[in-house]
């Protein structure tokens, strides 16, 4: 790697001063400290053109989609239908139609255990996901195999934060129905194989669920490259509101799935005798949706285009690497989760001091991480930890943010040595 002052002052990899004056929140004092917002793993902040254009579109353009031939009704669906194809070339779909609009990944995760879980997942088929999972990609699988009476399988972790691939090939049967992981690990970083994951998945005629919550804002996404069936995806994780979020799904695959939720704007007709469905992705977008959040996530995609993902992501592993090299130095300090493939996190275990209470010292030098198990547990316990205090980086963090984290770390080690 490139020396880090010339990443971080002269190479114009990014002009991150240029970026952080387009987000409000981090010219903020927390305490009389600058804020060091090293929280992004949990929610982004969002720019000043991502705040503007809801606002502009909520005083001077709203209206309701998709429901009424006024113009204010059909330039609002105009739009919506523009954030949607900003959706589908950001993550690489061939069809606008192919994405569907949730609440964000909770809730795509839980749209395919239902709809597609409950259709084709019966006594005796197997589920598989990884011991590195989120809650939102573990609960939703246990739920559907004890109603199902189907196997939940485990792809173990080794002690590095990798999957371990040799096992994962054991798991597969012809009896898999699907193949739930994440593409980015949110409590260790690693970058998980899911082209190889999807692939053999696929030669035993399962289906495959990718989490890219914490991938997307990060790197650059392909989902006809990686093949998946489905890929999810939260806004509020990428820079746009809160509350919005989606998921890829083929059409072949989505068209022989039932609704997840029923309502207004899903049916192509309704009398009190039967109700016959529309194609995705209306299928699974009842009722009104959160007009004003796409448009925000609309913008986001646009902000980051505009920077260009593989610029982002060179530079969030320079943070990385800056990090790990500095925090490997400081005595009673391990990171937890050392894939060779990682994403900008950074989980840290202190043997003098709790989490928790390491977030709220951090605190009181304007240091904002996350403590706990980050709805991870099952991680947690693979790795023998109650929990971690985890920093997860962004395209708008310094290397000077990392150096206060540090010097701040070992006074903590100090205090309670």
């Amino acid at each position: 790697m490139s020396d880090t002052n010339t990443i971080s002052i002269d190479n114009p990899i990014l002009d991150v001063d240029k970026i952080r004056s387009d987000f409000p929140l981090l010219s903020k004092e927390i305490g009389g400290k600058p804020l060091i917002y090293l929280d992004n793993g949990a929610t982004t902040h969002k720019p000043k053109q991502v705040i503007e254009r809801v606002r502009k579109f909520d005083s001077d353009e709203y209206g309701t989609v998709r429901r009424g031939s006024y113009r204010l009704c059909e330039h609002s669906t105009q739009l919506y239908e523009e954030a949607r194809q900003k959706v589908a070339d950001f993550l690489g779909a061939p069809t606008r139609q192919e994405i569907v609009f949730t609440s964000g990944t909770t809730q795509s995760i839980n749209l395919v255990a239902h709809s597609f879980g409950r259709k084709f997942v019966n006594s005796g088929d197997e589920v598989i996901i990884s011991n590195i999972e989120h809650h939102a990609n573990t609960v939703p699988w246990q739920v559907l195999c004890d109603e199902k009476g189907a196997t939940l399988k485990v792809i173990p972790v080794a002690d590095n934060g990798e999957l371990v691939m040799e096992e994962y090939d054991k798991l597969l049967t012809n009896k898999t129905r699907i193949v739930a992981v994440n593409h980015v690990s949110n409590a260790l970083g690693t970058i998980n194989p899911v082209n190889e994951i999807t692939r053999k998945a696929h030669a035993v005629g399962a289906k495959v669920l990718i989490d890219g919550a914490q991938s997307t804002p990060h790197m650059k996404v392909d989902v006809q490259g990686i093949n998946c069936d489905f890929y999810t995806f939260s806004g509020h994780k990428m820079y746009a509101p809160s509350g919005i979020g989606g998921m890829f799904g083929k059409m072949e695959v989505m068209e022989t799935m039932s609704p997840y939720v029923t309502g207004g704007d899903m049916i192509m007709q309704v009398t009190l005798e039967k109700t016959t469905y529309a194609k995705p992705p209306a299928r699974f977008e009842a009722g009104t949706p959160p007009i004003s959040q796409v448009i925000g996530l609309g913008a986001a995609i646009d902000y980051l285009n505009a920077i260009g993902m593989d610029k982002i992501f060179e530079y969030e592993k320079s943070l990385l690497d800056y990090g790990t090299r500095l925090l490997n130095d400081i005595d009673g300090l391990r990171i937890i989760g050392n894939a060779k493939e990682k994403a900008a996190i950074l989980s840290i275990y202190l043997e003098a001091a709790h989490p928790h209470d390491i977030i709220t010292m951090l605190d009181q030098d304007g240091i904002a991480l996350r403590g706990g198990h980050h709805c991870a547990q099952p991680t947690m316990i693979r790795f023998g930890v109650p929990a971690t205090a985890r920093a997860s980086m962004a395209f708008y963090n310094k290397f000077s943010e990392i150096d206060a984290l540090a010097d701040s770390l070992r006074k903590i080690i100090k205090f309670f040595s």
